[in-house]
């Protein structure tokens, strides 16, 4: 078992930055990839980052991309997203999720998942 707490999130204004942290715990070894995903209301829960457990390959959707970075601190086990010029859009319950398969930006793929953290940004 894989747990999974994220932390960080809060409100911003627009063309402001976040930095969200994911603290993993249990058996974080089996993990292929770690993600991050995020929900805004009335919206299916959507891809935003992802990291490589091994080698630290980055994935992002085209809706964050050069905006947002995903990292990774495996002696602290925590993944990070740090998120500049945020936007309207970007608000949303944004969540840290792990998968030991190989499928990055599929939310069926990921086994394990936090609670979230919401991101809210106004104008």
């Amino acid at each position: 078992q894989v747990q999974l707490v994220e932390s960080g999130g809060g409100l911003v204004q627009a063309g402001g930055s976040l930095r969200l942290s994911c603290l993993a715990s249990g058996r974080t070894g089996s993990m292929y990839y770690m993600g991050w995903f995020r929900q805004a209301p009335g919206k299916e829960r959507e891809f935003v980052a992802a990291i490589r457990a091994s080698g630290g390959a980055t994935y992002y959707a085209d809706s964050v991309q050069g905006r947002s970075t995903i990292s990774r601190d495996n002696a602290k086990n925590t993944v990070y997203l740090q998120m500049n010029s945020l936007k309207l859009g970007d608000t949303a319950v944004y969540y840290c999720a792990g998968t030991p398969f190989i499928g990055y930006s599929q939310t069926g793929l990921y086994s394990y998942w936090g609670q979230g953290t919401q991101v809210t940004v106004s104008s």
